[in-house]
């Protein structure tokens, strides 16, 4: 490769360099790539470039040598050349630094070299418009010998100063005095490389190395505020998600349990859906359509309820008395795998009815131990001569115990309100209404069973002492004057009026159930009754399996201190449990 010395211009051969000169530079104006000089022959613009400007003239030939050393990069990273900017750095003077210009990436072009055309590019505009004004100036067939005598002074050395007389003598002695501050490393020296860590360039110049590694972080770091902006976006798109399913999950088992609420509420009566009158009309007007109750019957049914509620008294449309006794006749003539049997007093059974079927049996109880302690002589006095309660009236009257300030936790749980409600009523609602009427009483809990298979063996025993202290001597059948035991357990409740014990020791109980219609009770009543008929009586051990039983027992009557005391004890409700 040749470069010429006048514009820079890299040809391939000399025959190339010849012509270019020819059509470039012999044909056309001859200008000075330095200073703008113009209007003179090749041979003395040669002449000026050599004594004038020798110092950019060893550059220029420097650049040209540079030019032959190829770039290398990698395969991954081809199009970065570009951004390697390099920097010849010759050392030279400051005097001569000065005039040095300086490769930028922009001058390179795309396969690598550096071409020393484009040195002079920036100055080929300006120059020719100067040669163009001295061009009357200066004569090119009287310059020759007389031009530099006259514009220039003897050539100085541009790196100590010394003066020579002809540029051939500067020229001997920058090279013996200076050459190694015109030294440039070419292809054959050993010169030191420095490959690009990230994209396998490599560069001549650690500097130049450096601001392209500074160009590989400029970018590596404006990609990680792209990418933390999007992992941000990504967090709080993720957040919001999270917050969505939150509020969805929430949502619905907010929805559950309401809906399970709403459940428990119609189950236990809560509901809002109207009480004991309204579920009574409700039902005979079914009855009516359905064709099993005539319209009169409807009627004088209805006249019946309202007269009923009117004064507060059950009309005794449910009621069966005389059952014990008949048990008693029973037993005293037959029974015979019966070893011994213990009977309450007098009870009657009271079932369920239209107005308060599949809620009502609590308070269905309630009326049958109050039946059996009006015939005991023992509570007239606390009593006062009452007469069996309809429903609404015994809702009435636990709202009434309620407010003396008897188990306000009972109370808030049920809104302080039973009238016009289909609310079940336990163990807890019982005691307290009998605590009320200065009838004492005590719950027990069976909270666990006792026995194999889940049954509840001390619950029978419970219950035979309850009603006899002393077993041996004793007659077969005995009429106790302990009222019938109140038992509840879950969803339902019923009242015990006795307890067999059968000649193989096991233990049988005795229990009215509010579920039994009073036309298979009635049965019990026939002189020839028989054994089968008591089978809606009997409850064996292996019959009550239940998880958890509750009594309520009568043991006699309080004084007005000791229903204080009571109500008193009832703001915090405790049982006694077994076991």
């Amino acid at each position: 490769m040749l470069s010429c010395d006048i514009c820079g211009e890299t040809v391939t051969s000399e025959p190339d360099m010849k012509a270019h000169l020819l059509i470039v530079h012999m044909e056309n104006e001859v200008i000075c790539p330095f200073c703008k000089l113009s209007g003179v022959n090749y041979d003395e613009m040669c002449f000026h470039i050599e004594t004038a400007h020798f110092e950019q003239n060893e550059l220029e030939r420097s650049f040209a040598r540079i030019n032959t050393i190829q770039i290398r990069t990698s395969d991954n990273r081809k199009d970065n050349t570009l951004q390697c900017r390099m920097e010849v750095n010759s050392g030279v003077h400051s005097a001569c630094a000065s005039n040095h210009p300086k490769i930028s990436a922009q001058s390179l072009p795309n396969d690598g070299t550096l071409k020393h055309k484009a040195f002079y590019s920036e100055n080929l505009t300006e120059s020719r418009k100067f040669l163009k004004s001295k061009e009357k100036e200066y004569d090119p067939s009287k310059i020759k010998g007389s031009i530099y005598e006259t514009m220039y002074s003897p050539p100085e050395c541009p790196f100590c100063g010394r003066i020579e007389d002809c540029s051939q003598d500067m020229e001997n002695h920058v090279k013996t005095k200076h050459a190694d501050l015109l030294d440039t490393p070419s292809e054959d020296h050993d010169q030191p490389l420095y490959d690009c860590p990230m994209c396998g360039l490599i560069c001549t110049n650690y500097h130049i190395l450096q601001e392209h590694v500074d160009l590989h972080l400029e970018e590596s770091n404006f990609g990680q505020g792209i990418d933390r902006v999007q992992c941000s976006r990504d967090l709080e798109l993720a957040h919001q998600l999270q917050q969505e399913e939150d509020r969805k999950r929430r949502s619905e088992e907010s929805r559950q349990e309401m809906g399970e609420f709403q459940k428990l509420q119609r189950q236990y009566g809560l509901d809002n859906s109207g009480g004991y009158k309204q579920q009574q009309l409700r039902n005979m007007e079914i009855e009516v359509n359905r064709g099993r109750m005539h319209p009169s019957e409807f009627h004088r049914r209805k006249a019946d309820m309202m007269e009923s509620l009117a004064i507060g008294i059950d009309d005794g449309k449910t009621r069966t008395s005389g059952i014990i006794e008949a048990l008693y006749r029973y037993y005293q003539n037959a029974a015979t795998d019966v070893r011994r049997v213990w009977l309450s007093t007098g009870v009657d059974h009271f079932h369920s009815s239209f107005g308060d079927k599949g809620w009502g049996c609590g308070y269905r109880n309630f009326q049958m131990l109050l039946s059996s302690l009006l015939q005991n002589d023992a509570y007239d006095d606390s009593l006062k001569g009452m007469s069996i309660p309809c429903i609404p009236k015994i809702q009435s009257m636990i709202e009434d115990a309620w407010k003396e300030g008897f188990d306000p936790q009972g109370a808030s749980q049920l809104n302080n309100r039973l009238q016009g409600t289909k609310a079940w009523i336990g163990a807890c609602e019982v005691y307290t209404l009998l605590t009320s009427l200065r009838v004492k009483c005590r719950i027990v809990d069976f909270h666990k069973s006792t026995g194999p298979l889940g049954t509840h063996p001390r619950l029978f025993e419970w219950i035979l002492n309850y009603y006899s202290s002393e077993r041996e001597g004793s007659p077969k059948v005995v009429c106790t004057s302990k009222p019938p035991i109140y038992l509840q357990h879950q969803g339902h409740s019923r009242t015990v009026v006795g307890i067999e014990e059968r000649k193989n020791r096991t233990l049988c109980l005795l229990i009215f159930d509010p579920g039994c219609p009073s036309r298979e009770m009635q049965k019990l009543l026939k002189q020839d009754m028989e054994a089968s008929n008591l089978k809606q009586l009997r409850k064996f051990v292996g019959n009550l399996k239940h998880k958890q039983y509750q009594i309520v027992a009568v043991e006699g009557v309080l004084s007005s201190e000791e229903k204080v005391a009571r109500r008193q004890a009832s703001q915090v409700f405790t049982a006694e449990k077994i076991p």
